[in-house]
């Protein structure tokens, strides 16, 4: 695409990705327009502020009464959606989302992009984030809202372009992995693990996604690989270009010295110190106003990569410790009645599990209570039923969300067996780990009206809205407002 359209319209712009950037094609003037199923905040409400029309619903006027350039056709759309027929059937110009995010935003710049099972969105908000403090005036585009930017995008002046890389397919039309279309010259890779039971058989199909990414990387690119992770090993094996491997301390079997790694690791009430170290030696001490080994491994994949771009490290330190986090990480949604209401995203048991320690670390002495929603197409299915009981020996009491027996999507099969809360309820019994499951939000909530005392630290873990359990709890325990 030789120059941006006139006028796009997103079909099911309600994604993170797709709201986003139409977000930052309405910020050069571009008439946007959408449509969607239902919307939901944050996404609802950005729309709604940049002025963008969204018509509820999926109907072939809508494409054609948009009369747009491009049409940008968002991965959760089937090919049976009446506006996704329409637009075959017209012969009208489209784009998967993650082919026009490529050709619109990034062409052209240096295209750095954020890969993994787990910590992208705050490994590229951090990244961002210190290439934006230290003058590098980045472009961006995650998949949350980074308080840095009020927001999931920018659109900068400076060479760079910070995008989340995705392994989740592209759109119906094209069943490559999102990541591979953003053309990195640098790579993050965070971690490899199995996810996305909808789309990848096992851990080797998902590797072999990365193993595509990797591939493609340009001789004089560079990626920057969090080595103590066996599956991130694996796949940068033949990496046509160079490997920078970060860590953090005794996380991993890195297989050789890290050229960046994180040590002494001290949680505070600012953040958490540790020791910046450069292939073994120590570069200096800092700060991250982070939680949690992982976030900290994160924060030194951002170190790596900003000074492998030129940016001196005694310049990202200093701006580490001002970052401002990630909506839906740890965020505290308030205090009543004593008691402090987190929300975060994790969902993989992975997450959970690193999580849980996070908190810990954040509010020592104080009893953990964590909720979980298995929500996901993976986290659905009895995949993962085992681990689960595993990951929450951080916490004194467990509420798992028994979710209706909805249909699971999948593209690997048949879905045999689904996840059990009951199971994991028993299963963590015989780890001496308190649990009940609830079927409903209210029973949450009137449960741990009955059970939460001042000083308990409630940790909520769900990819998607867990029915407003936060302000519901807030509002039963007593009001609290919403930090």
């Amino acid at each position: 695409m030789s120059e941006t359209p006139r006028s796009v319209h997103f079909v099911a712009i309600g994604g993170t990705g797709m709201g986003s950037l139409a977000g930052l094609l309405h910020a050069r003037g571009v008439r946007v327009t959408g449509s969607d199923d239902k919307l939901y905040p944050p996404m609802s409400t950005l729309l709604e502020t940049w002025g963008i029309p969204v018509r509820e619903g999926f109907r072939a006027e809508n494409v054609l009464e948009a009369d747009a350039d491009l049409v940008v056709i968002g991965n959760a759309v089937h090919p049976e959606n009446p506006e996704a027929r329409c637009v075959l059937e017209e012969g009208l110009a489209y784009r998967s989302f993650s082919d026009a995010l490529y050709e619109l935003a990034i062409a052209g710049k240096h295209s750095v992009v954020v890969s993994g099972t787990h910590g992208k969105t705050t490994t590229t908000s951090l990244l961002a984030s210190l290439l934006l403090r230290t003058g590098r005036d980045p472009s961006l585009l995650v998949g949350g809202f980074a308080h840095d930017f009020e927001g999931s995008f920018r659109e900068g002046d400076g060479e760079h372009f910070v995008v989340e890389g995705d392994e989740y397919d592209t759109a119906f039309f094209d069943k490559t992995p999102k990541f591979l279309h953003y053309h990195p010259r640098t790579l993050v890779i965070t971690s490899v693990e199995f996810d996305h039971a909808d789309i990848y058989r096992d851990l080797e199909h998902v590797k072999g996604a990365f193993r595509s990414l990797v591939r493609q990387m340009p001789r004089d690119g560079c990626i920057v690989a969090a080595l103590g992770h066996e599956g991130v090993r694996d796949v940068v094996a033949e990496a046509p270009c160079r490997v920078v491997g970060y860590g953090v301390e005794g996380s991993g079997d890195a297989g050789g010295a890290l050229g960046y790694c994180a040590a002494d690791l001290e949680a505070g009430p600012d953040g958490t110190r540790f020791a910046l170290l450069r292939e073994g030696e120590r570069v200096s001490n800092a700060l991250a106003p982070l939680y949690g080994a992982h976030n900290i491994e994160n924060a030194v994949a951002a170190l790596a990569a900003t000074a492998e771009l030129g940016v001196p490290t005694s310049e990202s330190l200093a701006a580490l410790a001002d970052f401002g986090g990630v909506r839906r990480r740890l965020e505290v949604r308030g205090e009543a009645g004593g008691v402090t209401v987190l929300d975060d995203f994790a969902h993989h048991p992975t997450a959970v599990e690193a999580t849980l320690q996070a908190v810990r670390a954040r509010y020592p002495g104080r009893r953990v209570i964590a909720l979980f929603e298995p929500r996901t197409n993976t986290s659905r299915r009895a995949v993962f039923q085992e681990r689960y009981a595993q990951v929450f020996d951080a916490a004194e009491h467990v509420v798992v969300h028994a979710v209706a027996d909805a249909p699971i999507y999948s593209n690997t099969g048949e879905v045999t067996e689904r996840f059990s809360a009951e199971r994991l309820v028993a299963d963590l019994a015989l780890r001496d780990v308190s649990a009940v499951c609830c079927e409903d939000v209210d029973a949450i909530v009137s449960h741990l009206t009955d059970f939460c005392r001042p000083g308990d630290v409630v940790a909520a873990m769900s990819n998607g809205a867990f029915g407003g359990v936060w302000e519901k709890l807030l509002a039963a325990l007593g009001g609290g407002a919403s930090a």
